[in-house]
């Protein structure tokens, strides 16, 4: 309805209560002409996460108190208002970086703004993780108390099932479980998924049923998302409801007062609750539960070295821009002749576009003869291309990864590229857990299991090391079995590391880079925020030579390795623009293994 009067879709919606206020009421005031009951306030996206997008943070309880406002003077003594409360719009753990106290914090702050502004109720909606609407509903529970009534409302696809794949059969009982006065379904679908829904969602619960379905799928006409559904047909399907015994029955997205006026007045043309229609759903099979996972020895070559205690190498090797990959293949030949363990395959690195790491990692495993491992970033997938690359990598022998969040597009030559990052390193590490315990990210079977070895990174000398360590600790609960530093230069930053992670007692690789000239270290140091200590740096800014710089790079690389070695279970060479002898050379004060 804002967006119909000229309000364009970039704006926050939820400000327009403070500054514009009058088209606010306007349109609350439509709706009680119609003959709505509850109005929702104009607060659906106003906790302080979602504000903070827009920069309007500070404004959470001016805008809240604002939006309640509106609606009672709207409301008058016609209506009751309800206090609308939505997702935070970002992943929590164990998919996202925020915890669960976070977005407890949000949802209480929100809640006792929207009920000290005066509302009669709250209704929390269109939640598509339960866990989030966990989250919330116990904030809003805590801060209104038990006499304020809650509804709580999840939104579905076209099947029924919630957003994480979770079928009613799943998610029916646990909507039952948690301190909601009403449960119901809004948003997603039109009326008869919701319809459907609620049938079978009635199965598993006494409470009472709410339902406010979209007024069908928007149809893109002349630029403009437009609803489809008839006032006519949504009424249709409130009488369906209201027999069925639904008592709350509204409407969500493209939902007009017209649409309204003809469900009050279907509603007004019998008794809700004297007929109630029957179905039969039938008993739901109990669900497999999560598979063992598969011992790390038994995952990959480089997972029984690890779990042995044996002393490990890796040599970085970056796939080809274009599609012939016979140097890289040439290189992990050589680094097998030599003794390394491992190729690591960036994935997309700098935000290039490369060949893919999965496959060049199947070329070099098929034509090298050497176990790889793959970086995984988050940056170009959503979380269904996540769990296909990963079933297959998993299919195809590629069994060791590295889950990284990936650089963002514009460090790269496409900067306006579109970013995904439906999850990060945390959440990438839960769904491959997940995977290795036989379930999609939903939980759900997906009748086999991956064994794949979960490495994460690491980067000790972090510019904030309170949220390094915070979200390494995440990813250890997410599963990670072995982490992979950044460059390290500094051995007392790998150090205070090593002391503030050693309860975890998972193997450490240590990332070792050598340098190839005294620009090269500056770039570490400047761009890439890596710590070179100043010894190193004089010694790179001495060497007169492009040769010398690369046997001086060497030579601190060595120096590293065998500084780090007692305090490691193995290090990372990298290969510099593609020079492999140099990783070989630093590999060689390894020693024996």
């Amino acid at each position: 309805m804002l967006y119909g009067k000229g309000v364009f879709i970039n704006r926050c919606y939820d400000e327009l209560n403070v500054s514009q206020p009058g088209l606010v009421k306007e349109i609350h005031q439509d709706y009680v002409k119609a003959g709505a009951q509850i109005l929702e306030t104009n607060t659906f996206g106003a906790t302080r996460i979602r504000l903070s997008a827009f920069g309007l943070g500070e404004k959470c309880q001016a805008i809240n108190t604002a939006g309640v406002r509106v609606a009672r003077e709207a409301a008058g003594e016609r209506a009751y208002v309800a206090g609308a409360i939505g997702p935070l719009g970002v992943h929590l753990e164990p998919l996202g970086p925020t915890s669960f106290a976070e977005a407890r914090e949000a949802f209480a702050e929100q809640t006792r703004y929207l009920v000290e502004a005066g509302i009669d109720l709250l209704v929390l909606e269109t939640f598509g993780e339960l866990n989030e609407l966990r989250q919330a509903l116990e904030a809003a529970r805590e801060v209104a108390g038990p006499q304020m009534v809650i509804v709580a409302q999840v939104t579905i696809d076209d099947y029924g099932n919630m957003l994480d794949g979770k079928d009613v059969a799943t998610y029916g009982p646990m909507l039952d479980a948690l301190p909601a006065d009403v449960i119901g379904i809004n948003c997603s679908v039109g009326p008869k998924a919701t319809f459907e829904t609620i049938e079978k969602l009635m199965q598993y619960t006494a409470k009472p049923m709410s339902a406010m379905p979209n007024a069908g799928h928007p149809a893109r006409v002349e630029g403009r998302q437009i609803y489809l559904c008839s006032p006519e047909y949504m009424a249709q399907y409130a009488r369906r409801l209201l027999w069925a015994g639904v008592k709350i029955v509204g409407g969500c997205c493209g939902t007009t007062p017209d649409h309204i006026k003809e469900v009050v007045s279907e509603a007004r043309s019998l008794q809700p609750g004297q007929k109630r229609l029957t179905v039969t759903v039938e008993q739901a099979e109990v669900k497999a539960k999560a598979l063992p996972i598969v011992p790390v020895a038994q995952k990959s070559k480089l997972g029984a070295k690890l779990s042995a205690g044996k002393f490990v190498a890796f040599v970085e090797i970056l796939p080809p821009r274009g599609v012939d990959a016979s140097k890289e293949i040439a290189g992990a030949k050589l680094c097998k002749d030599h003794g390394i363990d491992c190729i690591n395959v960036p994935d997309g690195p700098r935000a290039s576009a490369r060949m893919s790491a999965q496959v060049c990692c199947q070329l070099m495993q098929r034509d090298a003869g050497i176990e790889t491992v793959l970086h995984f970033c988050c940056r170009d997938r959503n979380i269904l291309g996540i769990q296909s690359e990963l079933l297959g990598a998993h299919s195809a022998e590629v069994r060791n990864l590295i889950c990284i969040t990936g650089d963002p597009p514009r460090m790269g030559s496409y900067p306006h590229a579109t970013a995904v990052f439906d999850v990060d390193a945390i959440g990438l590490a839960n769904i491959v857990t997940n995977l290795n315990h036989g379930l999609d990210i939903g939980g759900n079977p997906i009748g086999s299991q991956t064994a794949m070895l979960l490495g994460v990174g690491a980067n000790p000398g972090a510019f904030n090391m309170e949220e390094e360590l915070r979200r390494f600790d995440w990813k250890v609960q997410a599963g990670a079995e072995y982490v992979v530093t950044q460059p390290v230069f500094d051995l007392e930053l790998l150090e205070a590391w090593i002391k503030a992670t050693g309860k975890h007692k998972l193997p450490l690789i240590a990332g070792i880079w050598p340098l190839t000239s005294f620009r090269n270290a500056e770039f570490m140091v400047n761009e890439l925020r890596v710590p070179v200590p100043e010894e190193y740096m004089d010694r790179m800014r001495r060497a007169d030579n492009a040769e010398k710089a690369r046997a001086e790079g060497i030579a601190i690389a060595r120096d590293m390795v065998e500084r780090v070695k007692p305090m490691v279970q193995g290090v990372q060479l990298s290969a510099p623009f593609g020079r492999y002898e140099m990783a070989i050379q630093v590999a060689e004060a390894i020693g024996p293994r």
